[in-house]
């Protein structure tokens, strides 16, 4: 049987990465995969964009409104080899919408076509994104890529810098951009950025 996969973690470890990688492992071995990200991620335009400098451009973007599985169904047929998709990697799956997730998860069990989904639990105020949350409520299998805060404590938490201070206020999606980075934060670093310490 096929699964859904959600392989998540702070920011900064590694998951664009390891979704590279995983397509590499796949086209490797001569397995074909279509990779796709939710168009509300920026970074990159149509690329996934790892921070070791490593990009690929996506087969396509999930606008909030699209049905996941039909919109992979479109592309998969318009391959030379449209039954020959190993699975879909989707980048960013925190900005998927609890519908889509569910049609990850149709595509999985009743298409037989693996999803492996990559992404954050939890924004800078470590309220979970609505797809983050659903997958972590029925992806079948759960992976926690782990990353270290500056202190050197494991990070579970992204801390939102904006001109040089962290910030606890403001709408949950804002794009890497001049102004805006994150930092993954262990919870007392966190705490402290708050303030509550």
């Amino acid at each position: 049987m096929s699964k859904l996969y959600f392989r998540y973690g702070a920011m900064n470890s590694g998951k664009s990465t390891a979704l590279l990688q995983a397509a590499y492992n796949y086209e490797e071995r001569s397995q074909h995969v279509l990779l796709a990200k939710p168009a509300i991620d920026s970074k990159g335009d149509r690329k996934i964009v790892s921070r070791l400098g490593v990009t690929r451009e996506v087969d396509f973007l999930v606008e909030p409104k699209d049905n996941l599985r039909e919109l992979f169904k479109a592309h998969r047929d318009s391959q030379t080899d449209s039954n020959e998709i190993a699975c879909l990697l989707i980048d960013e799956a925190q900005f998927l919408t609890p519908d889509q997730v569910d049609q990850a998860l149709e595509l999985a069990v009743i298409d037989k076509v693996p999803v492996l989904a990559y992404g954050i639990r939890t924004d800078f105020q470590t309220k979970s994104f609505p797809g983050s949350r659903r997958l972590l409520e029925i992806a079948h299998s759960l992976e926690e890529l782990k990353t270290i805060c500056r202190c050197g404590r494991k990070a579970m938490f992204n801390g939102r810098v904006i001109n040089g201070t962290f910030t606890f206020d403001g709408e949950q999606v804002a794009i890497d951009g001049d102004h805006v980075s994150y930092e993954s934060l262990c919870a007392s670093c966190y705490l402290e950025k708050k303030q509550v310490i």
